[in-house]
C-alpha cells in the first residue's frame, strides 16, 4: 500500500468491510485503541436499555428466571469459547481479569504442588502486565513461594525446571505486541512437570487462539478490548476440563455452589467451570458484553478469526512500513516484532523523551492511540472496524504532527491520570 488510492481500493475489495457497520464510530475519528477499549457496538445501547426498562424495570426480580439472568455467565462464556479454541461448558464470563487470575493461579498452584511440594516457583516475564505480576507476587508471598521473572522471552525455557509450579504468561505482550508460541511454551512447561496459565487479554477476538490444541491448562481474558464489551466489562475464565474439579477455587462464593438457592450451611462446589463463578452476576455489564462478543462472532460467515487475522496483519504491516517511510528522522523506533508470527494486533513505536506528548498531539488530530510508560506509542488495530484508508490517514497525521512539532505545545505535555 503506497498511495491513498491503493488503500481505498483495498477497502472496496475487503470482504470484512460490512462488519464496520456494527459499530458506532464518531465521524472523522481514526480509532487505534481497540486494544485498550473497543468501540461501542450499535446494538449495545438498545440492549442495555431493554434490560433496564423491561427486564429490570418491569420484570424486576422475576427476570432472574424469565429473562435468563442466571445463565448469562455460562451462555456468554460458551460464545467466547468459540473464539479461543475451547469447548462448550468450559468457559464463563465473570468478574475482572485480576480476580479471575487470582482464582486460576491459586488453583493451579494447588494442583501443581499437591504431589510435588518442591515446586515453589511461579515463572513469568518481567514485561508481563503489572496486574498479573502483582497478583502472582501476592500469592507467592502468602504461600511462601517465589515469583521468578525472565528478562526476555528467550530466557523463559531455562526457568522451566523441577522448581517451577506454574508458567504464567500473557499471550500478546501489552507493551510491544509480541506474541508467544502458546503451544511450544505450554509443552515446555509440561515437560518440566509444570502447568501453563495464559492471559488472553490482548488475544481474544484479535488473533486465533487454540486453548485445547495448544495444551494450555488455564486461561483468563478481558471483555472490553477486542471483545468490545464496554468499559469495565466482565472478563472470562477457562479451565481445562481435566483440571476443573480437582480443587476449589479460593473465592468460594454462592454462585459457584452446586445449588445456590438451597442456602445450605456448607459449601458444595458446582461441577465443572461453574465453580469458578463467585458472586452475583453483573447483569447490565454482561448484557453489554454479549453484544460485543456477537460482533466478533459475526465474522464467522466471512472467514472468522483467520480472516480477521489476515486483515490485522495487512493493516499492521502497512502501518509499520508507512511510518518508517514517511516519519523517518523523528526518533521513532519500532518496538513490535516485524515477523507476522510473533506480532499480535498492535504496533508500537518507542520515542526516548516525548512519546506521551506525541500521542496527545495525535489524539487532538482525531487519531486515538495511547502511551505506555516509559516510552511506548501504542496503536491497536481492530480489523472488524478499521480500514486500510484509516491506516494511511493516521500515518499522514503522524507525519504532519511530527514535522510541525505540535507535540511541543504545553497542553500535550500535561500528564492525565490515564495515558
Amino acid at each position: 500500500m503506497k498511495t491513498r488510492d491503493e488503500a481505498l481500493a483495498l477497502d472496496a475489495a475487503d470482504p470484512l468491510a460490512p462488519l464496520r457497520d456494527q459499530f458506532t464510530i464518531p465521524e472523522g475519528l481514526i480509532y487505534l485503541d481497540g486494544n485498550s477499549l473497543g468501540v461501542m457496538p450499535k446494538a449495545t445501547a438498545a440492549r442495555v436499555q431493554q434490560v433496564v426498562t423491561q427486564e429490570w424495570g418491569t420484570g424486576l426480580i422475576g427476570s432472574w428466571n424469565s429473562a435468563g439472568w442466571m445463565e448469562l455467565a455460562p451462555r456468554i462464556g460458551d460464545k467466547i469459547a468459540r473464539l479461543v479454541g475451547a469447548g462448550a461448558g468450559e468457559c464463563v464470563a465473570a468478574d475482572s481479569t485480576s480476580v479471575n487470575l487470582f482464582k486460576v493461579l491459586s488453583a493451579a498452584l494447588s494442583i501443581a504442588r499437591a504431589d510435588a511440594p518442591q515446586r515453589t516457583r511461579i515463572v513469568s516475564e518481567r514485561s508481563n502486565f503489572p496486574t498479573d505480576l502483582y497478583i502472582a507476587e501476592a500469592l507467592a508471598a502468602e504461600r511462601g513461594l517465589q515469583l521468578v521473572l525472565a528478562d526476555t522471552p528467550e530466557a523463559l525455557p531455562a526457568l522451566l525446571d523441577e522448581r517451577c509450579a506454574v508458567l504464567m504468561l500473557t499471550h500478546v505482550n501489552y507493551r510491544t505486541g509480541r506474541m508467544h508460541d502458546m503451544a511450544a511454551l505450554s509443552q515446555a512447561a509440561h515437560a518440566a512437570g509444570a502447568l501453563a496459565l495464559w492471559d488472553l487479554a490482548h488475544s481474544a477476538g484479535a488473533v486465533p487462539v487454540d486453548l485445547r490444541g495448544s495444551g494450555a491448562d488455564f486461561a483468563i481474558g478481558c471483555g472490553y478490548k477486542y471483545l468490545n464489551g464496554g468499559p469495565g466489562a466482565p472478563a472470562f475464565v477457562w479451565v481445562a476440563p481435566k483440571h476443573a474439579e480437582r480443587f476449589w477455587q479460593p473465592l468460594a462464593g454462592w454462585m459457584g455452589h452446586a445449588a445456590p438457592f438451597e442456602f445450605t450451611e456448607g459449601y458444595r462446589p458446582a461441577p465443572g467451570i461453574r465453580r469458578y463463578l463467585c458472586g452475583t452476576p453483573a447483569v447490565l455489564s454482561l448484557a453489554a458484553l454479549e453484544c460485543g462478543v456477537d460482533t466478533v462472532l459475526a465474522a464467522e460467515p466471512h472467514g472468522g478469526l483467520p480472516a480477521l487475522r489476515a486483515k490485522s496483519l495487512a493493516l499492521t504491516r502497512a502501518f509499520t512500513d508507512l511510518v518508517e517511510t514517511h516519519c523517518a528522522g523523528f526518533g521513532l523506533t519500532l518496538a513490535s516484532p516485524r515477523d507476522d508470527a510473533q506480532r499480535g494486533s498492535q504496533v508500537c513505536f518507542a520515542h526516548p523523551t516525548h512519546g506521551y506528548a506525541m500521542v496527545q498531539a495525535l489524539i487532538a488530530r482525531g487519531v486515538v492511540g495511547d502511551f505506555r510508560a516509559p516510552d511506548i506509542l501504542r496503536f491497536g488495530f481492530t480489523p472488524l472496524y478499521l480500514r486500510h484508508v484509516d491506516v494511511w490517514d493516521a500515518v499522514e497525521h503522524l507525519r504532519q504532527m511530527l514535522q510541525r512539532e505540535e507535540w511541543r505545545e504545553a497542553r500535550f505535555n500535561q500528564r492525565a491520570a490515564v495515558t
